[in-house]
């Protein structure tokens, strides 16, 4: 009698099962992180450095992207600092 685990049978299984994330999320490129920010690539990665911006993804090789859904919050904080600026 066989008996069917719910655990993963290999750690290369394990590592591909989906994880929990937004419906929409997706991957930018340099390109399109900078065009979205309005940042230098010098400036990006200064604040990258200095853990004021958020960590690239690796996508193997030297292949890097940010995460949507962690830009868009980025952003987003980044006018929630003005706007509590200019209420106190």
């Amino acid at each position: 009698m066989h008996t069917v685990s719910s655990v993963p049978s290999s750690p290369t299984t394990a590592h591909l099962m989906p994880v929990s994330a937004p419906a929409q999320e997706r991957f930018l490129r340099l390109p399109e992180v900078i065009h979205q920010c309005g940042l230098s690539r010098s400036t990006l990665y200064d604040l990258i450095a200095r853990n004021a911006f958020p960590a690239q993804v690796s996508l193997g090789g030297k292949n890097v992207a940010w995460l949507q859904s962690e830009i868009t919050a980025w952003m987003a904080e980044r006018v929630a600092h003005r706007n509590r600026k200019y209420d106190a």
